[in-house]
This record gives structure tokens, C-alpha cells and sequence, in this order.
């Protein structure tokens, strides 16, 4: 798509994609923090236990391939998690190079305690459950298209 396709002046702010992504997630993460507070993890940390809560067990380049974040930043906060009780990390038996985070119960626990904020967080949307169903596939289909073996634009 050319730049003229779009409407009005393509360098202001408001005409950005980037920055329209840009702010709704600080806002977004902004509305999880205080209920995320609540059971005393970051965003960061909450993220990685949607994997694992869907996993129970995974390496670390596997968490870090999921969230498109590296083993530099992923191994601190893993440690972390793993001094609240959260998880426990291991080296493969099978590869001495791959380390498996595994949940522990209090862990798994944690998961219906995080069931229960998510209607308050819906509520604070402006849009309605079909809506989020539709934008959250149109992010997955931005994020497919953007992957970083995609070819770079001409």
C-alpha cells in the first residue's frame, strides 16, 4: 500500500500505526498493573505464566520464541519467578545447553486468581467482546506479516 492511499498527511502522529500500537499497549499494560500488583508479578512475569499455563512445562528458548523476548531478559525474570515459588528450571536431561521451566503448583494456582480480574479488565474496554475478538486476529495477522524472516520491504 502507498502512502497516498491513506488519508490526510501521512508524518502526523495520529496517521501512525506505530504509534497507535505503541500507546494502546502502555495503556493496556498500564490498566493490568494494579491487579497485577495484587499477585505480586510484573507484566513481563504474567505474560511468561500465560505459556506456561498453557504448557506446564517448556525450555527457555521456547518461552522466549512464544514472547519474541531473548534469554537476556528472559533469564532474570524466570529467576525471579522461580524465588516466589512460581517455577522451577532445570537442564535437560536430553541437551545440557537447554534449561525446562516447569510450573510448580503454587504456580498453576496462580492462574485462577489471574481468571479472576479479566472481567474488570473487559469492562474497561471501549469495545465489545466481537470487537476484541476481531482486533486481536487482526494483531496476530500484523505480527504474522511482520515476523523477522518476513523479507524487509523494498
Amino acid at each position: 500500500m502507498e502512502p497516498s492511499q491513506l488519508s490526510g498527511d501521512p508524518l502526523l502522529l495520529d496517521n501512525q500505526l506505530c504509534f497507535g500500537l505503541y500507546a494502546a499497549s502502555r495503556r493496556v499494560i498500564h490498566l493490568y498493573a494494579p491487579l497485577l500488583t495484587r499477585l505480586d508479578i510484573t507484566y513481563t512475569q504474567y505474560i511468561t505464566l500465560l505459556v506456561l499455563w498453557e504448557h506446564r512445562r517448556l525450555a527457555v528458548k521456547a518461552i522466549g520464541d512464544s514472547l519474541m523476548l531473548d534469554s537476556g531478559t528472559l533469564t532474570p525474570m524466570l529467576k525471579k519467578l522461580e524465588k516466589k515459588g512460581l517455577v522451577t528450571r532445570r537442564r535437560s536431561t536430553e541437551d545440557e545447553r537447554s534449561v525446562i521451566v516447569e510450573l510448580t503448583g503454587t504456580g498453576a494456582a496462580m492462574k485462577e486468581e489471574a481468571l479472576a480480574f479479566l472481567p474488570s479488565l473487559l469492562c474497561t474496554s471501549c469495545l465489545t467482546p466481537p470487537e476484541l475478538v476481531e482486533l486481536r486476529e487482526l494483531l496476530h495477522k500484523l505480527l504474522h506479516g511482520l515476523e523477522e524472516d518476513a523479507a524487509p520491504p523494498a
